[in-house]
C-alpha cells in the first residue's frame, strides 16, 4: 500500500486531533503586504523553469518550486513522470483537513504507483558552503533557515570543518505547502505518490522525503475536497488536469515566478517583523515568502 502515513488506531486519532488544534490549524503567518517592506527589482530571484512544477487542477493552479539540493533522486522522478503525462487526470485521493493532500496514484486507491522502480529515501541531505542556505534562527546546536523557498534545519557551518566531505546534515521541515513523497513502511518505497501540506506537521520531519514547496496556490491545496473519515480517502475527489515542469512547456504557456530572495534586505526585515509578531512561538513555518507570478 502507498498510503503514505501508516498510523493506526488510537495513534491515528491522536495525530489527527493534534493536526487540527488552533496552534496548527490557524494561519498565523503575516501576509506579505503586512510584513514585507517595499521590494526592489534586485531583491527578487526567478525560479528556474526546470525546478518549477506546474500543477493544474479543477480547483486552480498550484506552482511547486522543486529543490534538487534536498532530494535529487525524487526531483528527477517527478520531472520524468510529469514530462510523460503520468500525473494528468489523477485524483487527490487522500486529503485530510489540517494535514495534507495526497495524489500520484493511477489507481486512485492509495495502492498504485508508476512503472519505475522505487526510490532510495532522501530524508536528509548533505549541505556544503555552496548550498544557497540562509539562516533565520539558531537554536542550540542547529541552524534553521531556507534553501531557496524550502525551510530546512541543519547542523551549523562550523561542523563542516570536522567532516571528511566538508558537508553537514540538513533536512526539509514540514511547513505549509511543503511537498513530500508518500511511501510504504519501508524507507526506500517511494515511487510516484506525493503530498502537499495543508498545515504544518513537524512529526513528519526526517521520516518522509521533502522535494519542494508550493510557492503559489496554497489556497488551492487547502480548497481541495477532503475526507471526513480518518483514513482520508476522498469520494468523488478533485483531480489534477495537467502536470508539467515549466521548462517543458512552450514559452507562451510557461509561467514566470519571482520569489523574494532570502539574501535580500527585505527578507531580513520580513524575518525580524515575523519574529517580533510571533515572539517565543516563532518558527520558519511562519515566514511566507512574497511571490510574483506572470
Amino acid at each position: 500500500m502507498r498510503q503514505g502515513f501508516r498510523i493506526t488506531g488510537a495513534a491515528l486519532v491522536a495525530a489527527l486531533l493534534a493536526s487540527v488544534t488552533p496552534a496548527s490549524a490557524q494561519d498565523t503567518t503575516p501576509s506579505p503586504s503586512e510584513a514585507a517592506p517595499a521590494i526592489a527589482a534586485d531583491d527578487w530571484r526567478t525560479a528556474a523553469p526546470d525546478n518549477l512544477l506546474v500543477i493544474d487542477t479543477n480547483k486552480g493552479r498550484i506552482l511547486v518550486e522543486m529543490t534538487p539540493e534536498a532530494a535529487p533522486g525524487h526531483v528527477a522522478r517527478i520531472r520524468l513522470l510529469a514530462k510523460a503525462g503520468f500525473y494528468d487526470g489523477l485524483p487527490w485521493h487522500r486529503v485530510i483537513d489540517g494535514f495534507m493532500a495526497q495524489t500520484g496514484d493511477p489507481l486512485g486507491t492509495g495502492e498504485g504507483q508508476s512503472w519505475h522502480p522505487d526510490l532510495k529515501a532522501e530524508f536528509t541531505f548533505r549541505r556544503d558552503a555552496e548550498t544557497p542556505f540562509v539562516a533565520v534562527a539558531a537554536p542550540a546546536g542547529a541552524l534553521i533557515g531556507f534553501v531557496q523557498s524550502l525551510p530546512v534545519q541543519t547542523q551549523p557551518d562550523a561542523v563542516m570543518a570536522t567532516t571528511p566531505d566538508r558537508k553537514v546534515h540538513a533536512w526539509g521541515l514540514y511547513c505549509p505547502g511543503v511537498a513530500g513523497m508518500a511511501r510504504d513502511d519501508a524507507p526506500d518505497s517511494a515511487n510516484s505518490q506525493f503530498f502537499l501540506m495543508r498545515h504544518p506537521y513537524p512529526a513528519l520531519d526526517k521520516r518522509y522525503t521533502v522535494w519542494g514547496r508550493v510557492v503559489s496556490g496554497l489556497d488551492v491545496v487547502r480548497a481541495l475536497k477532503f475526507s471526513p473519515s480518518l483514513d482520508g480517502i476522498v469520494t468523488d475527489p478533485d483531480r489534477m488536469t495537467r502536470v508539467r515542469v515549466a521548462g517543458d512547456l512552450p514559452e507562451g504557456e510557461r509561467p514566470t515566478v519571482r520569489v523574494l530572495s532570502t539574501s535580500s534586505a527585505p527578507f531580513r526585515a520580513l524575518v525580524e517583523d515575523t519574529r517580533a509578531a510571533r515572539g517565543a512561538d516563532f518558527s520558519a513555518c511562519d515566514i511566507e515568502l512574497p511571490v510574483e507570478v506572470n
